[in-house]
């Protein structure tokens, strides 16, 4: 078998697609540049390990479940003066998931709270967190099925291994007692374990009108507002203003 068979057939083995990749392309370069082995052997090492970086970081994307990719370049902090740029700013630097603090997004449809939720969401895979991106009544959904299904434990446990959990559109439909319930459980088992980013268009004082209890609301907002960030977002809504622009200019 010829050297370069052996080498290839080695790091394969040795699982180290990269230096496999661009091992030759790198020894020209050695050559040319009269490189030592150590820089030879580092520029391989380097490869590998970037490699690896972004595949994680492609599988933690994957896993997040983001419905669309929103970046937060691409959120126009002028058309929601309520919301303080400077904290968003800040809490993008990813310290409140260190602290597993929470994030409560809080305004009127349409004012791009998803959109925030999620440019966060990705800015935190991107610092090597586990994200995870449901809707309310998605994450009900997934939650009742699972308790049917007996596989109720094993969701659960797979939601609290995450770093953060996005919770989209709380208080857009009304909640069953069971699932009332079983929302409850998540965030109570998540309680200082990680962070969690809520986004509703209710204040607090009208949740009750969802989860059907005073009791269960207040026992569920004493865990989510002990270590929380409450951000306002109150404006007109960008999908009614981008579709006035448009009948307009028709």
């Amino acid at each position: 078998m010829e050297k370069s068979m052996l080498l290839e057939a080695y790091l394969k083995q040795l699982r180290l697609p990269a230096v496999c990749r661009h091992y030759q392309e790198v020894a020209r370069q050695a050559v040319q540049g009269n490189f030592s082995y150590e820089v030879f052997l580092l520029a391989l090492v380097e490869l590998e390990a970037q490699q690896r970086e972004e595949n994680a970081h492609q599988k933690r994307l994957r896993l997040a479940r983001f419905q669309v990719v929103k970046t937060l370049d691409q959120f126009d902090f002028t058309c929601v003066p309520s919301l303080n740029k400077a904290k968003v700013l800040s809490l993008a630097q990813g310290e409140y998931l260190e602290r597993k603090e929470n994030l409560i997004l809080m305004g009127n449809s349409g004012t791009g709270k998803t959109h925030l939720a999620t440019a966060l969401g990705l800015l935190a895979c991107q610092q090597g967190k586990k994200v995870r991106f449901l809707t309310a009544a998605g994450l009900i959904n997934q939650l009742a099925e699972a308790q049917a299904g007996l596989r109720l434990s094993h969701l659960e446990r797979n939601l609290s291994q995450t770093d953060l959990l996005i919770i989209d559109e709380v208080g857009y439909l009304p909640f069953s007692e069971k699932g009332s319930q079983l929302f409850f459980q998540v965030v109570a088992q998540g309680y200082e374990r990680q962070s969690l980013i809520i986004t509703t268009n209710l204040e607090f004082s009208q949740w009750p009108q969802v989860f059907g209890s005073e009791q269960l609301t207040g026992a569920l907002l004493d865990r989510l507002t002990h270590h929380a960030h409450i951000l306002a977002m109150n404006r007109e809504s960008f999908r009614f203003r981008e579709s006035l622009k448009n009948a307009r200019s028709e």
